[in-house]
């Protein structure tokens, strides 16, 4: 597994609010160890009598230890958010917000490039390692089975489908990463792909893309000349016209490479497994494991 296990110690950004408190209360009851919380102005309280909430990120680490932090901030109050967590010495951050602004990300974005941490998102639904039972994120957790496959992708539902289809496969999870769908994101598939690399308990991967800017296309470079396991990607959004927004903010045909066939074609250059539609994501790894 990677980036969270059942050492992992989550403060949530936001705990008192109607979605952070409702998410943070499903983590909890997965097994993850929430320890605090964080609500500027509502410092000395306790979350559901039991977790301490604190004004500030740095009192909150300061107290309990905390080393990930899950973030429901709305979007104007995000990206300060997110720097009060990297400024506090978070190392994995877990960004659930959507609609952050593009030029905000980017400065997010500038300055994570020399810090020693993991942002996942924004607009993403988080990260969750089933043989810890450590859940950051706001996926359904009974879906998900301790096991072996990695799964990276940039569509919250598609991770889910991915899962449910590998669980049903017998095909347990490792770690299971949902990257985001904006255009610019902390973590990316080559970040996550190199983790996986490395990993002992992940013995292939499932990697869903989409349409919009090249990611995709980045990823199929590394696995090609640096990937050791197998690799089942889907890529969606081959019927989308160009120019036109479809879901995701990053789901935009800008040019060539945006398009579904051209990064298709780069993944299977590189050696991965396409699967064919987006109902036989669990067949195909199987089979890709057996060669």
């Amino acid at each position: 597994m990677i980036l969270v296990n059942e050492n992992t110690r989550v403060v949530v950004q936001g705990i008192t609010g109607r979605e952070g408190g409702f998410h943070a209360e499903r983590c909890m009851a997965y097994g993850t160890q929430i320890v605090a919380g964080v609500t500027p102005g509502r410092g000395g309280t306790l979350w559901q009598d039991k977790v301490p909430v604190f004004d500030t990120m740095e009192q909150a680490v300061r107290e309990t230890g905390a080393n990930c932090s899950l973030i429901f901030v709305p979007a104007p109050f995000a990206t300060d958010a997110i720097l009060e967590a990297v400024d506090a010495g978070i190392g994995v951050i877990a960004c659930i917000t959507e609609g952050i602004p593009v030029q905000e990300s980017v400065k997010v974005y500038s300055y994570l490039k020399d810090k020693r941490v993991h942002l996942i998102g924004p607009n993403c639904p988080g990260l969750i390692s089933p043989g810890a039972r450590c859940k950051v994120g706001i996926m359904p957790g009974d879906i998900h089975r301790p096991g072996t496959i990695g799964v990276v992708s940039r569509s919250g539902t598609l991770t889910y489908e991915a899962v449910a289809q590998l669980t049903e496969a017998g095909l347990g999870q490792s770690t299971c990463v949902g990257i985001g769908g904006d255009p610019v994101t902390g973590t990316d598939f080559v970040d996550i792909l190199k983790l996986f690399n490395k990993d002992p308990d992940t013995e292939g991967v499932v990697l869903i893309g989409e349409i919009g800017g090249a990611k995709e296309q980045e990823a199929a470079r590394y696995i090609k000349r640096s990937f050791k396991k197998p690799v089942v990607a889907l890529v969606v959004g081959a019927t989308a016209p160009p120019g036109k927004r479809m879901g995701h903010a990053g789901a935009i045909i800008t040019g060539v490479s945006g398009r579904a066939e051209e990064k298709i074609r780069a993944l299977r250059e590189a050696g991965a497994t396409i699967v064919p539609s987006p109902g036989e994501i669990g067949v195909t790894m199987k089979r890709a494991l057996r060669r």
